[in-house]
């Protein structure tokens, strides 16, 4: 199974997790700031309304008030009452009717409202309202005048009214603003140092279980990692244990299993080559003296004389595979005429008038002679059983640094595309319903074997005309003098 490249990723799992604390710590501290500044907002203003709204009132239930007054008699009244203002003075404006008088020289204000004059003649306890006019903010209160009758308060239709101004409030509270923007960059600054210390924490075990992954990766099962604590990523790390322990016990159990039946199939071989010997022997004189028998008689010696090679073969090519596996495969390598090399193989199988072949002169390298004469007479051998007329062998020469290359190509019906994947398996025949068959299944995985053991490659297609191509590439640099252990 083939798994996509990694990626590099912008942000690393440490990195977002930092960001996390820090976008916690800034909401938190936002969140704080913001309630923070609501509360000493409404407190600044409540204290600074209803201190100043006493005061106003009780000014004017101090006050002496003549009905029905006149517009000297209340600019009179507007200025005593705008003088004893607290926390601050304020500016004060009166109405009765069609009369208007105020501290100033101004007898109407724009900062009350209507609104605010609604309420303070629907109110007989007087309103107040906060007014914000280009840019500063006012305290403005309304207040009735109120005299005593029959046992009752009446409303005397003197309304009187104080505007104050908030700017010294307003620029606390900008204060405090400013105080908490101020105070956030370093809060988040200081943040940092936890969030590393969080981050760190969380991903050493992350580290760790990462490079025992990759440990077994690498073949090392044994790999364990030190569990710490009792949270999540300490029952993942024991689940990690648990599990490489399991992995390393089922890949021993296998790797026994495996060399089991290697030295079963190594012994069980040696076996067999003593009595073998003995039987292709008399197979042979058998032969001989075959066309003296009866027919039948005849048919039956051929028969076992045939069957009895086949299994010579196959137990011979057992104990190849055998060193392959065992990893004892040499390779005595030597400088060689490739083209006479293929020419004998040929000849020494009397394939010469089967077999086509494309071969320059002068192409000489660095091979083992009996191993490379193996992978040719595999590749023909296997053309001409399941394969076409004509077979063609093709020498191509290297050019410059590259490989050198043989080809063994058929004219027959080709591979299968589902067969390709597969046709350098061991035991592995194409057509399931052939159950016999003149090779041993063995031919072309040990033809594999061989040629990775010069340190080439193998590999089989279809050609464009029709028929299989098998393509073999060595490296012409191949130059061991000393015999080399064969590395799977």
């Amino acid at each position: 199974m083939r798994f996509p490249a990694r990626r590099n990723l912008r942000l690393g799992l440490r990195g977002r997790l930092i960001a996390a604390f820090l976008l916690v710590a800034a909401i938190s501290a936002l969140t704080t700031a913001a309630l923070t500044y609501q509360s000493a907002r409404s407190a600044i203003l409540k204290q600074a309304q209803d201190q100043a709204v006493d005061q106003f009132r009780e000014q004017i239930a101090n006050q002496f008030f003549a009905l029905p007054p006149s517009t000297t008699a209340m600019k009179t009244i507007c200025q005593e009452l705008a003088g004893a203002g607290k926390p601050r003075p304020w500016i004060v404006f009166a109405e009765y009717g069609g009369l208007r008088a105020s501290s100033t020289s101004r007898p109407v204000s724009t900062v009350i409202t209507d609104e605010l004059r609604r309420q303070t003649h629907a109110n007989a306890h007087g309103s107040f309202q906060r007014v914000v006019q280009d840019g500063t903010p006012y305290l403005t209160i309304g207040m009735p005048v109120m005299f005593d009758r029959s046992g009752g308060q009446q409303r005397s239709g003197l309304y009187l009214y104080a505007v104050m101004d908030l700017r010294t409030e307003s620029i606390t509270i900008q204060a405090m603003v400013s105080a908490a923007k101020n105070g956030a960059l370093p809060a988040l600054a200081v943040a940092v140092v936890p969030a590393l210390l969080a981050a760190r924490s969380v991903l050493r075990p992350v580290r760790d279980l990462r490079r025992a992954a990759s440990s077994m990766g690498k073949g090392r099962l044994d790999t364990r990692i030190e569990v710490k604590g009792s949270d999540e990523l300490a029952d993942l790390a024991w689940t990690f244990n648990e599990s490489a322990e399991e992995l390393e016990r089922s890949v021993e159990e296998l790797q026994k299993a495996e060399a089991r039946a290697r030295r079963f199939a190594s012994d069980v071989s040696h076996e067999l080559r003593t009595p073998l010997a003995g039987m292709l022997a008399v197979t042979e004189v058998l032969d001989e003296d075959a066309d003296g028998l009866d027919p039948d008689t005849a048919r039956a010696v051929r028969l076992i004389s045939a069957e009895t090679g086949k299994l010579a073969t196959l137990v011979e090519d057992l104990m190849e595979i055998s060193r392959f596996d065992a990893k004892a495969a040499e390779l005595n390598a030597d400088e060689v005429d490739i083209a006479e090399t293929i020419r004998k193989t040929l000849q020494h199988r009397h394939w010469q008038d089967r077999v086509a072949t494309e071969l320059p002169d002068g192409v000489r390298a660095m091979i083992d002679p009996r191993r490379f004469d193996i992978v040719v007479a595999n590749l023909v051998g296997n053309a001409l059983r399941h394969g076409a007329d004509p077979v063609t062998v093709r020498l191509l020469p290297d050019s410059g640094d590259g490989p050198l290359v043989v080809e063994v190509a058929d004219r027959g019906p080709g591979i299968d595309p589902a067969v390709l994947p597969h046709i350098f398996d061991r035991f592995f025949k194409a057509d399931a319903a052939r159950t016999r068959s003149a090779g041993s299944g063995l031919g072309l995985a040990i033809t594999l074997e061989n040629v990775r053991l010069h340190g080439g490659t193998v590999s089989a297609a279809n050609g464009p005309d029709g028929g299989a191509v098998f393509r073999v590439e060595l490296p012409t640099g191949l130059l061991t003098a000393a015999p080399v252990v064969a590395a799977r």
